[in-house]
């Protein structure tokens, strides 16, 4: 899975000066495990996309729910590596 935040500046200095947007990173960290976590601006926002492991769908509320409290627009989308790609045309019997 791939979680997108994205943070607009006004909200994301408050939650940096908080604390509360290194708080709520350091939980998702911890607690998912994520297997690469990056942080870049996109369209002129504060963002981190993290690559991890989703157990269940009924995850998506606890993983979003702290960012949304922060103002963040989240996004979660399925991703799969280059074997799974392969798997998924192979699985086509194309």
């Amino acid at each position: 899975m791939m979680l997108r935040t994205h943070l607009d500046a006004h909200d994301g200095s408050e939650a940096i000066k908080s604390g509360a947007l290194q708080k709520a990173i350091g939980a998702f960290i911890e607690k998912f495990k994520p297997e690469a976590a990056y942080y870049t601006t996109d369209n002129g926002l504060r963002s981190g996309l993290y690559v991890f492991d989703m157990k269940e769908p009924s995850l998506s509320v606890v993983i979003a729910e702290p960012f949304f409290d922060l103002g963040c627009k989240v996004t979660l989308s399925p991703c799969m590596t280059a074997e799974d790609l392969r798997a998924g045309f192979e699985a086509t019997g194309l």
